[in-house]
């Protein structure tokens, strides 16, 4: 039996129609921060992506219209965190609040970013660029420091968080 595909053009249509399109590609889970004048920030963000190996660079991109937006453009360094299966409470913090570091174990890195602990991967970057993205900015990043943990990552899609289960 044949499916009949839903097709519309995304910039006329329903922008929650596009949104659901986009949100049945399954992502990583991050949390970025940095140092502000004013203390610690933080943001939940699944825009996270590599991008080269040599050099090493990383982008993630913030919206325009969040209120942390200025901050993360402005900061010269930043931490990608990947968030490992047992940190949904902390993703979910950062989503509502870039000031929710009471929930994670952290330290600050010598450029004085916030580096959460537990995390399965964590990037540690000075920004080299920034490019238009529409609604929101690119930001790209050359990695200085890489940790890791061994453990499942967090992952979302459809507006849900989830586990990964391995196949065989």
């Amino acid at each position: 039996m044949s499916e009949t595909h839903q097709s519309f053009d995304p910039a006329a249509a329903d922008p929650r129609a596009f949104r659901d399109a986009l949100g049945r590609f399954v992502t990583g889970v991050a949390v970025i921060t940095c140092a502000t004048k004013d203390g610690p920030l933080g943001i939940a963000a699944n825009s996270f992506a590599s991008l080269s190996l040599d050099p090493p660079l990383v982008l993630w991109s913030p919206a325009k219209s969040s209120g942390r937006y200025p901050f993360f453009v402005a900061a010269q360094h930043f931490a990608i965190h990947i968030l490992s299966s047992d940190q949904e409470a902390i993703c979910r913090a950062f989503a509502r609040s870039g000031e929710s570091f009471d929930l994670a174990n952290w330290q600050s890195s010598p450029e004085g970013v916030p580096l959460i602990e537990g995390c399965v991967a964590r990037f540690e970057c000075e920004k080299v660029a920034e490019h238009d993205g529409g609604d929101h900015t690119i930001l790209i990043g050359k990695v200085h420091r890489v940790a890791t943990l061994p453990g499942d990552p967090l992952i979302f899609c459809g507006g849900r968080y989830g586990g990964f289960a391995a196949g065989s």
